[in-house]
């Protein structure tokens, strides 16, 4: 199963309405705050390659208050 781990900076102040709505959308499978560059961290999961692009690119990325991503796909799972 295709996995992504999806970085994200969030507008300040909204980081939990985020959050809550992150959680709620079928492909993700952990989302968490992180302190650093990032303000949350996303792992996503999909049936395929293409579910999992169309899912970040048009779920993930166009939640309201997301200000920038960053997406790393896994090549393989030990």
């Amino acid at each position: 199963m295709p996995t992504a781990f999806v970085m994200m900076n969030i507008e300040s102040g909204c980081e939990r309405e985020v959050l809550a709505e992150l959680r709620g959308i079928d492909v993700v499978k952990e989302a968490h705050f992180v302190y650093g560059v990032y303000d949350i961290v996303v792992k996503a999961e999909a049936e395929n390659m293409e579910q999992l692009k169309q899912a970040v690119t048009w779920k993930l990325r166009r939640v309201s208050k997301v200000r920038s991503t960053l997406t790393m796909i896994v090549m393989g799972k030990n």
